[in-house]
């Protein structure tokens, strides 16, 4: 059995929605702690590490598709959880140098999409092994990768290769830290207000972005509800209502068109997030949120993070 390469922190639900979308939820840390430890039982890939939190947990498994099951049964079941953004299992070599896992990854794919997948693993910091043309039409690559460069490759392969792509990875062992990979260009569109997701103030705001809510839909401060164009955060007011007025006109009430939502998977959730945001999820509903709430505080963090860089 190969040693765990992912981890994820997976503790109680602790959102301002928590406990509100339906009865019969499972909500403490008890019954967390309680059904991480019978998957143990079955599930040999798995190791269950404690937090500086009593509410939480770091689970590490072979890759984020096994966590991302195993959150998805969990939720099924009908527990409320915070699931932390998936990260690489490091380890100190005997040199002293940070080492990091990495993955033997087998392609084989249409050859017209040979460039794209290149392209695509080169930005992940992948090398390309071996290559064979089989005079068919397809190809076969074997590349070497990080496994934190796998992190949300699946979703962005199939896209690539139109669904036609086969990818298979197997651990390769440890060697030295690839450097950083930067996987998401944009930024997060976040909540500055608890309320309810208003038509005006989306058909205001989708010029400049995606949103991930939908008319109606409850919201809290510091939840992300869409992507940005631009690289930064920002944050809006979902929440802001039409003002009334007691003059009618022929143009007044004329409806523009939205853009519908896009509704984010469990997995394209956790591959979405960046590191300040987690995941919240219920039977119901999957939402992406900042890890501090207030924008203030998310705010004093990034200056002080700032102010240490310089220093250093």
């Amino acid at each position: 059995i190969d040693d765990p390469a992912i981890s994820m922190t997976i503790g109680i639900n602790t959102s301002p929605l928590a406990g509100k979308n339906g009865k019969g939820h499972k909500l403490t840390a008890r019954q967390v702690k309680d059904r991480l430890d019978s998957e143990l039982v079955g599930n040999v890939s798995l190791r269950i590490l404690p937090t500086d939190r009593p509410d939480a947990w770091e689970v590490q498994g072979r890759g984020e598709l096994a966590l991302a099951i195993l959150v998805e049964n969990m939720r099924r079941e009908g527990f409320e959880l915070t699931v932390g953004k998936p990260q690489v299992v490091t380890r100190r070599g005997e040199d002293g140098k940070l080492k990091e896992p990495f993955e033997h990854l087998t392609i084989d794919a249409p050859e017209e999409y040979l460039g794209a997948i290149t392209q695509l693993l080169a930005a992940r910091k992948g090398r390309m092994d071996t290559m064979t043309n089989h005079g068919t039409g397809w190809v076969r690559m074997e590349f070497i990768v990080p496994s934190r460069g796998l992190i949300g490759f699946r979703s962005e392969f199939l896209t690539t290769t139109r669904g036609t792509g086969i990818a298979n990875a197997i651990s390769h062992g440890y060697d030295d830290w690839a450097g950083q990979i930067t996987t998401r260009q944009n930024g997060s569109i976040v909540a500055d207000r608890a309320g309810v997701v208003t038509p005006f103030a989306m058909i205001a705001l989708q010029e400049r972005m995606s949103f991930f809510v939908q008319p109606t839909e409850e919201v809290y401060e510091g939840m992300v509800i869409g992507e940005n164009s631009r690289a930064d955060d920002m944050d809006v007011n979902i929440t802001k209502e039409k003002k009334l007025t007691n003059m009618r006109s022929s143009t007044s009430d004329s409806f523009e068109s939205m853009t519908p939502p896009r509704v984010l998977s469990l997995e394209e959730s956790l591959e979405f997030a960046r590191d300040d945001e987690c995941v919240e999820v219920t039977p119901e509903k999957v939402r992406i949120r900042k890890v501090v709430l207030d924008a203030t505080e998310r705010g004093r963090s990034a200056a002080r993070l700032k102010r240490q860089d310089a220093n250093a």
